[in-house]
C-alpha cells in the first residue's frame, strides 16, 4: 500500500500535511487563516497539497484552542419577508467572507423565543448573536449565552435616546430615521400634501413605533396635523386592506406613509387598481426601506432608505470589534437614513 492510499482512507490530519509539505503544524494552521503572515509560495503548497488530499481544518478542534467557534446567531421574525431575507442573504455572505458560519433562528408569532431553542443555540458557542427583534431581551439571552454579546437594533429618536441601555451588556446598531423622514414630508408638503396617513406596520415591532413618532414629530414641527393612522401589519394585503378602509370610511388622504415597501406595494394596488386613483397625481405615497423591488417600473417607490450594505457593514464590524477587544464598555455603530425620490411623489 503507497502512501497516498494510506492517507485517504482516513482521515488526513494536519500533521500529515504538514509532513508532507516539509513545514511546522502551525504553517499548516496559518495557511487557513488568510489574516495570518506566512509566505506566498508556503501557502500556495499547503493548500496544495491539502487539495490533492481532500483535507479540510477541524473546525472544531481549533475551537477549542482558540476559544472562538467562527459562528455567528442570527435570531429574525420571519425569514421569507423581502426586507429580512435581503439582509439575511446580505449579512450572511459578508460573515462567510470573514471566515464566519451563520446560525439561523427564528421566533414565534409574537416575536419571542423558545428557551428550548436558546439553549440548543447555546451549546453553539456562537462567536456573537444578532437579534433582529426586541422581544427577546438581552437579560433572556444573558441566561443563555457564555462569552458571546448579543447585538440588537435600536432606532433612537433623538441623540439623547442614543445612550447604551441599561442592564446586561449588549451591543447596538443604531438607525436614526429623522433625515429621511424629514427628507419626505418636506417633499410631501412642497406638493401641497397636508392630509396625510400613516399605514403601519405590526404594534408591537419597535421599528413600526419609531417610525410613527418620528413621523408625528416631524409633521409637528413643520406645522401639519397629526398624520391619520390606518392599521396595519407590513404585509401586502393588510395595507391594501387599510388603504381601501381609510378612503371608503375615513375621507381619504393627500399622501401616504407605509411602515415598509411591501406594504407600499399594497397602498399603490389599492389606489389604481380598487379605487381608481392616479398615484401620484390624486395620492402621493412614500415607502420605508428600499427593498430591491422598490425600483422595479410598475411600483417606481419613493422611500426612506435603510442602506443595506451599510447596516451589514455595520453588524460585521460589531463583530469584529466584540471579538478583538471581548472586555470593552458596550459598542456602537451609528447609521443615517435618506430618501430616494421615485415616482410615486410628484
Amino acid at each position: 500500500m503507497n502512501e497516498d492510499t494510506r492517507l485517504t482512507q482516513g482521515r488526513v490530519t494536519a500533521a500529515m500535511i504538514a509532513d508532507r509539505a516539509n513545514v511546522s503544524r502551525v504553517a499548516v494552521s496559518r495557511a487557513f487563516n488568510p489574516h495570518t503572515s506566512l509566505k506566498a509560495e508556503k501557502r500556495e503548497l499547503i493548500l496544495r497539497i491539502a487539495q490533492e488530499l481532500n483535507y479540510t481544518p477541524d473546525r472544531a478542534a481549533r475551537a477549542l484552542v482558540s476559544g472562538r467557534s467562527h459562528l455567528v446567531g442570527v435570531i429574525v421574525p420571519d425569514v421569507c419577508s423581502h426586507w429580512e431575507s435581503q439582509e439575511i442573504d446580505a449579512l450572511t455572505t459578508a460573515l462567510q467572507n470573514e471566515g464566519f458560519a451563520t446560525l439561523l433562528f427564528k421566533t414565534r408569532t409574537d416575536f419571542s423565543m423558545d428557551e428550548k431553542l436558546l439553549a440548543y443555540m447555546r451549546g453553539f458557542n456562537p462567536d456573537s448573536v444578532v437579534a433582529f427583534v426586541e422581544n427577546v431581551k438581552p437579560a433572556t439571552l444573558a441566561r443563555f449565552l457564555d462569552r458571546a454579546v448579543p447585538i440588537y437594533v435600536h432606532y433612537p429618536s433623538s441623540d439623547e435616546d442614543d445612550q447604551p441601555e441599561t442592564g446586561p451588556l449588549h451591543d447596538r446598531m443604531n438607525v436614526l430615521q429623522r433625515a429621511g423622514v424629514e427628507q419626505a414630508v418636506a417633499l410631501l408638503q412642497g406638493y401641497g400634501a397636508r392630509r396625510i396617513a400613516y399605514v403601519s406596520g405590526v404594534n408591537k415591532s419597535r421599528a413600526n413605533t419609531a417610525r410613527e413618532q418620528m413621523l408625528r414629530l416631524v409633521m409637528a414641527e413643520r406645522g401639519l396635523p397629526p398624520p391619520i393612522i390606518a392599521p396595519s401589519d407590513f404585509s401586502y394585503d393588510r395595507a391594501y386592506g387599510a388603504t381601501l378602509d381609510l378612503f371608503r370610511l375615513e375621507g381619504g388622504a393627500d399622501a401616504i406613509f407605509a411602515a415598509n415597501d411591501v406594504g407600499a406595494f399594497g397602498v399603490l394596488d389599492a389606489l389604481r387598481h380598487e379605487l381608481g386613483l392616479r398615484v401620484p397625481e390624486d395620492v402621493k405615497v412614500v415607502g420605508f426601506d428600499d427593498i430591491a423591488q422598490s425600483h422595479w417600473k410598475s411600483y417606481n417607490l419613493t422611500t426612506v432608505k435603510f442602506d443595506l450594505k451599510d447596516r451589514v457593514s455595520a453588524l460585521v464590524r460589531l463583530i469584529l470589534r466584540r471579538l478583538n477587544n471581548p472586555d470593552a464598555p458596550a459598542l456602537q455603530e451609528t447609521l443615517q437614513t435618506r430618501l430616494v425620490v421615485r415616482g410615486t411623489v410628484g
